[in-house]
């Protein structure tokens, strides 16, 4: 691409990456602005910021083309700091003299000696395009100043698009989180209970045992008054108490996932329509018999 078709030709401009004198990046060309006498490019919009959502006029004058990169003037610095013009209208007047006046440039066009103006009043004398060499002329009629931009897809795209609405609607977005619903403890208590146990005891009874002499066993026989005693032995319960341990008691917790119907209200918009013609009464593009309040678009939830 050369010099000159660049800077004749509105889409060869565009898309180009911008840098500034020093050749530090700048940002990529977004909007071409053309001179409304000339019909030459004469401003540029640069995406600019931290994620590129800011567009700054950059000048053309004389920026220079290599490859596919744009050179301007202009440092990144004063860019950045450029007065904010809304990038999707006519620059007035007004607007041009303050971004020359940000960049220290002069209008083509304008009186030595004198401050741009945008407005040219008929002023003798020429002066070269910064860009193209042509002469800017003299006898500037009222229209000078203002600048129109060209966009990628067309102005036909962009009158159409200044004629749609843009539908928005709430959507219901449901996460979870944990929280704390209550504490679960063990706790260990002492009780009391009767307990009976069957246990065997043993104890000494007497009983007479009578046994005959035999004959030929040597006994002394004794007539008189004696008497004899045996001990009596008995077992009796005898009660004692052990601490024995017996079970490990402890606390666990499991999850267990349900199912549970979240409600809330959800705001959304609704495009609503009204045909407007006199004379035409029931029936208009294919509805007959509804009114603009029933031709409702947007999705039904």
């Amino acid at each position: 691409m050369t010099q000159g078709e660049a800077f004749t030709n509105p889409d060869a401009l565009k898309g180009l990456t911008a840098y500034d004198r020093t050749g530090e990046k700048i940002g990529s060309i977004e909007r071409v602005y053309l001179d409304d006498r000339t019909g030459r490019p004469e401003w540029v919009t640069v995406k600019t910021g931290l994620f590129g959502m800011k567009e700054s006029f950059v000048p053309l004058a004389g920026a220079r083309l290599r490859g596919d990169d744009l050179h301007v003037t202009a440092t990144k610095e004063a860019v950045k700091e450029a007065p904010r013009v809304d990038a999707d209208q006519h620059l007035d007047p007004g607007q041009e003299h303050e971004l020359y006046a940000h960049y220290g440039l002069a209008r083509p066009g304008a009186a030595p000696g004198t401050a741009p103006t945008g407005t040219g009043t008929g002023t003798a004398g020429t002066q070269e395009h910064p860009l193209t060499g042509a002469a800017a002329g003299a006898g500037v009629g009222a229209g000078a100043g203002k600048r129109e931009f060209a966009t990628r897809a067309g102005m036909g795209k962009d009158e159409k698009a200044r004629e749609e609405l843009v539908r928005s609607e709430e959507r219901l977005r449901i996460g979870t989180e944990e929280e704390e619903v209550g504490r679960a403890r063990l706790r260990k208590t002492v009780v009391s209970e009767d307990v009976t146990t069957s246990v065997p005891l043993s104890h000494e009874e007497v009983r007479v045992v009578r046994e005959p002499i035999r004959e030929g066993e040597r006994v002394r026989g004794n007539i008189g008054e004696a008497e004899t005693e045996v001990t009596l032995h008995a077992e009796r319960a005898v009660v004692s108490k052990e601490t024995v341990p017996v079970e490990r008691v402890h606390l666990e917790t499991e999850k267990v996932t349900e199912t549970r119907e979240v409600s809330d209200t959800v705001r959304k918009e609704q495009i609503e329509y009204d045909d407007d013609v006199k004379g035409v009464k029931g029936e208009r593009g294919g509805m007959k018999g509804e009114s603009w309040r029933d031709r409702k678009q947007g999705p039904r939830h």
